[in-house]
């Protein structure tokens, strides 16, 4: 990435409508529930197979510039349960992030058991397929967890891929490669679903104030 010598001067002329402005993001923005969730992950005994479905809700966010650097985004909250069970299997939060003047798209990530990950990767405007990367040791794009997590179930490596679909929907296989404790070869835990809307997504603030 080319850094320009003037880092301190925002953009001027901002548009506000961030709904107009996420590139192929504006495919995610909304409220989605998918059941057709399967979970292959790491178990004493061997690997475990685990059905689920999901309600993800991603919600634009007002422009945000790092200096001359300008994103347009999405803030999302991943919920997850089993089949068999209310109790939550899985919930994570982040920003989904693009940047109209190189094509970046970002995934920042948290999930309640202590680990954060920034993903990344670069997409046309019109893409229907998203890939995006994270690699642990990396001081950019990269993987944080806890002490446990690094000595129980490293993480490695994350990819994420998600392909839109003509009927509106959209499906994501996501790959986390871990290295399990007393294992020696690493483990590749998959998440992989498909999504329907359920309901439109609100205007971001600024958008919403000019148009009262």
């Amino acid at each position: 990435m080319d850094i320009p010598d003037d880092i301190f001067t925002e953009p001027e002329d901002v548009d506000p409508e961030t709904l107009a402005n996420l590139g192929p993001l504006r495919r995610l923005a909304g409220i989605w529930e998918g059941r057709r969730g399967v979970d292959v992950n790491p178990k004493a005994d061997g690997p475990e197979t685990r059905d689920y479905y999901e309600r993800i809700e991603m919600q634009p966010i007002d422009p945000q510039a790092n200096g001359p650097q300008l994103f347009y985004g999405l803030r999302y909250h991943v919920h997850v349960n089993t089949v068999e069970e209310a109790l939550t299997f899985h919930d994570q939060v982040g920003y989904w992030l693009w940047e109209p003047a190189t094509g970046l798209i970002l995934q920042t990530l948290s999930i309640p058991r202590g680990q954060v990950a920034i993903a990344a990767g670069h997409a046309e405007r019109d893409a229907t397929t998203l890939v995006l990367t994270a690699v642990r040791g990396q001081t950019e794009y990269g993987i944080c967890s806890t002490t446990f997590l690094e000595q129980a179930f490293r993480t490695d490596a994350y990819r994420i891929e998600v392909t839109f679909h003509d009927d509106g929907s959209w499906s994501y296989v996501q790959d986390t490669t871990l290295q399990v404790r007393g294992q020696d070869a690493p483990f590749l835990h998959r998440d992989k679903n498909t999504l329907s809307k359920i309901a439109e997504p609100d205007l971001n603030p600024w958008a919403s104030i000019l148009r009262q």
